[in-house]
């Protein structure tokens, strides 16, 4: 029987049995996805609606403001769509009559009554949807536990079955290939003189022919001068074949001169037809050969689907240049050096990306989670300092101030690490509109102006109401102000002065907060706009994230803007952004 048939039965039976688990472990793992949609989905876009209403109730402003009123009955609405477990719907009628009832109250004892109404029909609400997540997801792990039997029983099976087959099977060609290894390693050591006999009918007997047929070319090829230069060649060959990263090479007349089985396989093309030709025509037919060798922008990375998933490559580029010596009748040798092409190496960044994507998916967690009982911490301290509660010492008023600015501080930075991830994972939503320059600038003064009347600090406002109107997001672009004039105010003395400007400058409108204090060290300055940096202070001031001039920079790079600053020590800081007129 030949080699080949024998190989066919062996991998034959061990391809029945992969698919007959393959086909078991799917069975089960489908059971267990069925089992965990039903977990999401509904319940946890009715907690959603729950916390979004109880949001508007933990206010306490009453009556209820339009806004309030609006995004109140907006998740109501969209909780009676979505009633799917029993009891919800008696809850949501609750809630739907406590409601009314907030609205029509007149009295103050009306309205508690009614909000305590409310407060009874959300966690009643909440406590039904909890109740039915629980359940599914006892429903799924018990689906779970019996797949995970069954697929123990099939793997245990599969892994004795194939364990006997691997011992015994390989023996028929085990010799054979011993006495092939054995000639090798002669051969590799520099022996081309080892033969090999076999007297079998089979492919081992063709093979040794081969074998010695090569060994008497390599004997005779070693005794010449061109072996040497055909071995250094192919170690290199060999070098770029085994290296991890797609490596691309292309000579100074612009055809391929080498490329390894990576980038073939990246770039969709056969590695030994695409030596040779001229890259020119195939980039033409390749638009990833196109981006690889032309780039369009200063981005080095690039996405490509690779294995199944996209993946990442940085893109690096060297020009090879050798030496040249040049000679000349009338003129002795002259040294020189020539460009002989272009390399282009693709390193695969695909693990960096995603670390990096699940640094910024953990940031927004830990944000999103950490802002609700920071809002109800907030809550608590606005209840403790109503005079009605009790009146409180001078020492417990300090206390209770101090409290309330670092919630003040961690809710704002919990706050910009959202912004942030939204920034990182390209989910940035603007809502463009067109507005005013002195719109914005009022919205923004009208922020901080409570904090500058504590500092007795004077906000000077610079801008005619007659520029031309911007197209950007309204809050964001105020966002932005609100945080140059936070940092003004911060590095401010008392009764200092702060100059809001806003101007037309090259056809674009120009906005600018200017302050008078100590000013920013030339070495810091390039660094402000990066993650998490924060200018060393003398301890006098508060630091912040060091994220609110980052995002602030984003959101202006967003609007097809440009931020900078302007700052000298003693001279105080002018910190800038542009954006185009509408």
């Amino acid at each position: 029987m030949k080699i080949k048939t024998k190989l066919r039965a062996g991998f034959g039976f061990l391809f029945v049995i992969v698919l007959g688990f393959g086909l078991i472990a799917l069975f089960f793992l489908n059971q267990i996805s069925s089992k965990a949609k039903l977990i999401l989905k509904d319940n946890y876009k009715t907690i959603g609606y729950v916390a979004q209403m109880r949001s508007v109730i933990d206010d306490g402003v009453y009556p209820l403001t339009r806004t309030a009123k609006q995004h109140f009955e907006q998740n109501l609405e969209l909780e009676k769509k979505n009633i799917t477990e029993p009891g919800e719907k008696l809850a949501v009628n609750k809630l739907a009559t406590a409601y009314s009832g907030l609205l029509s109250a007149v009295v103050d004892g009306e309205r508690r009554l009614a909000e305590k109404e409310i407060r009874s029909a959300l966690a009643q609400i909440e406590f039904v949807n909890m109740q039915a997540i629980k359940n599914k997801n006892d429903e799924a792990n018990n689906a779970y536990a019996r797949a995970e039997m069954f697929i123990a029983i099939a793997a245990s099976f599969c892994f004795i079955v194939l364990f006997t087959f691997v011992v015994n099977f390989p023996g028929f060609v085990a010799n054979p290939l011993a006495e092939f290894s054995q000639a090798i390693k002669q051969v590799g050591n520099g022996n081309y003189l080892q033969r090999l006999h076999f007297n079998n009918n089979d492919e081992f007997t063709e093979l040794a022919s081969s074998f010695n047929s090569m060994a008497k070319k390599l004997h005779e090829w070693e005794n010449s001068n061109l072996s040497k230069l055909k071995s250094e060649k192919s170690r290199i060959e060999a070098i770029i074949a085994q290296m991890q990263d797609a490596i691309i090479g292309v000579n100074e007349k612009g055809e391929v001169l080498f490329l390894n089985q990576l980038a073939a396989k990246l770039i969709g093309v056969d590695e030994q037809t695409t030596i040779g030709q001229n890259v020119g025509e195939l980039m033409q037919r390749n638009e990833l050969l196109k981006n690889i060798i032309q780039p369009q922008d200063d981005n080095r990375t690039l996405k490509i689907y690779a294995d199944e998933r996209e993946s990442f490559f940085q893109l690096e580029s060297r020009e090879i240049v050798v030496p040249n010596i040049e000679t000349d009748d009338n003129q002795p040798l002259s040294a020189s050096s020539r460009s002989a092409g272009n390399v282009y190496v693709l390193k695969n960044v695909t693990k960096f990306k995603e670390l990096d994507q699940a640094k910024t998916n953990f940031i927004a967690t830990v944000s999103h989670e950490l802002k609700t009982p920071l809002s109800s911490i907030k809550m608590s301290l606005k209840l403790l300092g109503d005079k009605r509660v009790g009146e409180m010492n001078k020492e417990q008023h300090e206390l209770l101030q101090h409290i309330q600015e670092d919630s003040d501080r961690l809710l704002k930075i919990t706050s910009e690490l959202l912004d942030l991830s939204q920034v990182e994972s390209g989910n940035l939503k603007l809502s463009f509109v067109l507005a005013r320059p002195i719109e914005i600038v009022r919205f923004a003064i009208d922020a901080v102006k409570f904090q500058a009347e504590q500092k007795s600090i004077q906000l000077e406002l610079n801008c005619n109401e007659q520029l031309p109107e911007v197209n950007v997001d309204i809050q964001k672009t105020a966002w932005v102000l609100v945080n140059f004039l936070s940092n003004a105010l911060r590095y401010s003395a008392e009764k200092a002065k702060i100059i809001i400007q806003v101007i037309e400058k090259n056809g674009q409108i120009e906005f600018s907060v200017k302050d008078f204090g100590k000013g920013i060290e030339e070495k810091y300055q390039k660094r402000l706009f990066d993650r998490y940096f924060q200018v060393p202070t003398d301890g006098q001031n508060k630091s912040g994230s060091g994220l609110g001039l980052a995002i602030s920079k984003d959101f202006i790079e967003a609007e097809s803007g440009m931020i900078w600053v302007e700052s000298a020590i003693g001279e105080g800081s002018r910190f800038c952004f542009i954006l185009p007129r509408a």
